[in-house]
This record gives C-alpha cells, sequence and structure tokens, in this order.
C-alpha cells in the first residue's frame, strides 16, 4: 500500500491543479448557460460537496435555462438568504433574479416579495435596480395594483431607460389606466428602440386603436403580424386585423 502523501500526490498529479472556487464558479455559469442540463449536474454535485451560494445561483441559471421556473426561484430564494446571513452584497442580484423566475411561473405574489426584499437592500444600482423596478411592476399589473405599478415603472425608466420592454409596459399601462397622453408618448420612445418587435407595434395598434386611429392601427397590427405571424402577439394582431374583414353580404 503507497504511504499516505505519496497516493495524495499521485492523485494531485492525475487530478491536475485544484480549481478555485472563482474558476468553478464561472465554468459552471457557463455550462448552466451554454449546456443547461450539464451545468445542473455541475451545479448539484457542487452544491453537494459545500459549494454555497454560488452553487446555489449557478443551479437556478441551469435550471432556469430549461424553463425549471419554480425549482430555479427556489434556488436564487435559498442562495439570496444565505448571501444575506453572509452579508454578501451579491444578495439583492439573487433577489432580483427569484422575482424574475417567479414572474415567470406565474406566481406573481411570490415575485413582489423577492422584488421588494432585493430593492429594499439597498445594494442594487443603475441598470440592475432599474430592471428590478421593472419586474416588480410587472408583479404589481398581476395583482391588480395599478397606481404602485406606475410608481416603480416610472423608478425603472430613470435607471433602465434605454430598455424598450420600459417603455413598451409604461405605455400598456397607461392605456389601462386611461392616460392616452402618456400612452402615446411611451409607445413613441418604444417604437423608437424596438419598433421591430411585434409585441411593440401590438401594443402601438391597441392604443391607436383605442383612441380613434383605425388607419394606423391597422399598420401597427399589420406590422406586428409580418414580423412575428408565429407569436403571440403577432397572432393577436390577426385577431385584431379581422375586424376591418368585410363580412360577406353585407
Amino acid at each position: 500500500m503507497l504511504p499516505l502523501f505519496i497516493a495524495a500526490a499521485a492523485l494531485q498529479a492525475v487530478s491536475g491543479p485544484p480549481v478555485s472556487a472563482a474558476d468553478r464558479y464561472h465554468r459552471c455559469l457557463d455550462a448552466a448557460t451554454r449546456r443547461p442540463a450539464e451545468g445542473e449536474t455541475e451545479a448539484i454535485r457542487w452544491k453537494a460537496a459545500g459549494g454555497g451560494v454560488r452553487a446555489r445561483q449557478c443551479l437556478g441559471v441551469a435550471l432556469a435555462n430549461q424553463q425549471r421556473w419554480i425549482g430555479a426561484a427556489d434556488e436564487f430564494e435559498g442562495a439570496a438568504k444565505d448571501a444575506q446571513t453572509a452579508r454578501d452584497p451579491d444578495a439583492g442580484s439573487y433577489w432580483a433574479q427569484a422575482g424574475n423566475a417567479w414572474l415567470a411561473a406565474g406566481e406573481a405574489v411570490n415575485a413582489q416579495h423577492a422584488l421588494d426584499a432585493a430593492i429594499a437592500g439597498g445594494t442594487l444600482t443603475g441598470l440592475h435596480l432599474g430592471e428590478a423596478h421593472l419586474d416588480r411592476a410587472r408583479a404589481l399589473v398581476a395583482a391588480g395594483a395599478l397606481a404602485a405599478a406606475r410608481d416603480d415603472i416610472d423608478a425603472a425608466l430613470v435607471d433602465a431607460g434605454d430598455d424598450p420592454l420600459a417603455w413598451l409596459l409604461s405605455a400598456t399601462l397607461a392605456r389601462r389606466m386611461n392616460d392616452w397622453a402618456r400612452a402615446k408618448k411611451d409607445i413613441a420612445e418604444a417604437l423608437t428602440r424596438a419598433g421591430d418587435d411585434a409585441s411593440v407595434q401590438l401594443e402601438a395598434g391597441n392604443i391607436a386603436a383605442a383612441t380613434g386611429d383605425e388607419e394606423a392601427a391597422k399598420a401597427a397590427w399589420d406590422q406586428a403580424m409580418r414580423l412575428g405571424p408565429e407569436t403571440a402577439a403577432g397572432r393577436a394582431a390577426g385577431i385584431a386585423l379581422q375586424q376591418f374583414t368585410p363580412t360577406p353580404g353585407r
């Protein structure tokens, strides 16, 4: 039997130099993004070996990239709670990821709680803070809290004003609140940034129709259908256009 110190040296020679935690984290995230099933396996193995917060976040990313949203949200929340206990400033980012995953799962209440924690932590800044406000606005809209959602969207536009989605959601909310001047202004901003997005064109048509501009509505809906014929927005635009098709015999 080899002496223990020789056996250990031999093992190191076979396996190569030890991998740092930072290297393992980046490798795990790369796999979770590019090959999520493989990334899931690696993250589970790392988590079992004591990988802690970073392993849980990596597992959340792997699950999210497989659209397993509830599992992803659970892992992001676990990472956030562990990070808070360790006074890790990245806790806010993990809470925000959890909120986004809960939204994707259709769990608006859980999403709001996670995003409340993300924003309240005070560590998110710039675009990350703006996106957290935007996601919380989406959760609030799903809960019917439109006035509170308006506050969050206005905050999001300060830090995430380059994101077309922020302007699209702002315009949609304004339409739902019958604020037509705001709806027209914000959908124009969305069109400037993402006029080739079927969802933006669909909403432009919705706002034009609601304000009596039939020609603009038809043009926008037609564009939405052309841009994304197989998307939900494109199909909705096609249905909306049917109201302008003459009924046989009339």
